[in-house]
């Protein structure tokens, strides 16, 4: 069984691509690198084609598929999937889950749509690349982990009060708009009484 084959049965993350007005294919091909499930909305479809890899599924209106189906052969095997733009999504999300999928990357949401995707974080291992930042869910409450000195973004319920404890001691505070922490060398620690997503610049 070739690597290709292995890949497509669901093995790595797969990649919802909504948007790319933040967004540069050298943020996006690290994602690619072993062939995973690509799905395109129609709005970002020109770009990513721009971008020669290979697309798995389009999520577009019925018009925009009748106007455009050169691209099933010119992507064979491309499919599409009926989706309107306000829904590209939960229909993604829906796909993935349906093809027992495990993972997504979904790249182009704006992070403050991660508390939307709640109901989804038991189905999926969900990740969100909104521009610079990568984003990722901590459903425990608990989180810890090493990171080099930097700035990390805490984002949850509004008012959730949140537990940090590293090098620079502990302290308590509640959830806002933009919970941006400065973090030392080492380890650091989050609990938090919820659900809560720790966004990290991955690019500059």
């Amino acid at each position: 069984m070739s690597s290709h084959h292995f890949v497509k049965e669901q093995q790595e993350p797969a990649v919802l691509i909504l948007e790319v007005d933040q967004v540069r294919f050298d943020q996006v091909s690290p994602l690619l690198e072993w062939v995973p499930t690509v799905l395109v909305s129609e709005k970002a479809l020109e770009l990513v084609l721009s971008w020669g890899i290979k697309i798995d599924v389009i999520l577009a209106s019925e018009s925009f598929q009748s106007e455009n189906q050169h691209l099933l052969e010119e992507q064979y095997p491309v499919r599409f999937i009926s989706a309107s733009a306000d829904d590209y999504l939960q229909t993604g999300l829906d796909y993935l889950i349906s093809s027992d999928h495990s993972a997504v990357h979904l790249v182009g949401l704006a992070h403050l749509k991660a508390l939307d995707l709640r109901e989804k974080l038991d189905l999926l291992n969900l990740t969100i690349l909104d521009g610079d930042w990568k984003y990722y869910p901590v459903t425990s409450g608990e989180f810890k982990k090493w990171f080099a000195e930097s700035t990390i973004h805490i984002h949850g319920e509004e008012g959730m009060p949140v537990q940090i404890q590293n090098e620079n001691g502990e302290l308590i505070l509640p959830i806002t708009y933009a919970t941006m922490l400065e973090v030392p060398d080492g380890i650091t620690e989050i609990k938090a009484p919820g659900a809560f997503w720790i966004g990290e610049q991955v690019y500059s």
